[in-house]
């Protein structure tokens, strides 16, 4: 989402953590727009009287099958950026997730994973996650009840000040280079290989952990209407990969 000179701008680290996303994104193999329909992919809306904007996104590559980033802002106050990169099951690849919660007060919330779609990483990029040097954030945040899928790698902070927002930016970006290596080197399995539809079960589960978050749903059904929200959970935030 641009930032807009008749509206509060960005939080800064909403602005430098898109920004470098979207330069990562663009060293990927193939990359390519993925069509979304118009009313899912820049959407108008009000909640409580504010006025409320969500601006996405989306691609795919060789590898990844849908590359997701969204922003979006509440009033003066609210704004998230959410990104996940979803693999294609018939690569052995984990989901990528990053995701701010920003307001006037700071940010609340930051986390940033590699995600399993099995029982494990894959090796070579577990070995590439334990040789960084993870920055002493003040502020680990718990994780919620239902984020049984994400690795041992998961960093969930808020962060204390500018240096560790940048830290954060950092810690993105090499989570980001682990995986577009493993994009590069990836070699697709065939769809009817048993590790390929483990692989498919294993983001399915991932969709349905990540749609038990009710805090997202509330806000859209509030926004927008129950029927509208299930469709934009259902086809664009956590679409279910298709059956190999």
């Amino acid at each position: 989402m641009p930032e807009s000179s008749s509206g509060p701008e960005l939080h800064p680290l909403v602005v430098s953590l898109a920004a470098r996303i979207r330069q990562c994104r663009e060293g990927l193999p193939e990359l390519q727009d993925l069509a979304v329909q118009a009313d899912l992919e820049e959407i108008i809306g009000s909640l409580d009287g504010e006025a409320l904007s969500i601006s996405n996104e989306v691609h795919r590559c060789r590898g990844l099958r849908k590359l997701h980033l969204e922003t979006a802002r509440l009033g003066v106050g609210l704004q998230i950026l959410h990104c996940v990169f979803f693999p294609d099951p018939r690569f052995d690849l984990p989901i990528f997730g990053a995701d701010i919660v920003a307001s006037p007060a700071g940010i609340s919330a930051a986390i940033v994973d590699l995600s399993p779609v099995g029982e494990h990483l894959p090796a070579a990029i577990e070995a590439d996650l334990s040789s960084i040097g993870m920055p002493a954030f003040e502020q680990v945040r718990d994780l919620p009840a239902w984020a049984t899928i994400f690795s041992p790698f998961v960093r969930f902070i808020r962060p204390a000040n500018g240096q560790e927002e940048e830290w954060f930016v950092e810690l993105v970006e090499s989570y980001l280079n682990i995986l577009s290596r493993a994009v590069q080197r990836a070699q697709p399995m065939a769809c009817n290989d048993p590790f390929t539809i483990a692989r498919y079960h294993g983001q399915v589960s991932y969709c349905q952990q990540q749609k038990r978050n009710d805090k997202t749903r509330r806000v859209l059904e509030k926004a927008f209407g129950t029927d509208w929200a299930d469709r934009y959970i259902e086809q664009l935030l956590f679409d279910e990969p298709v059956s190999p």
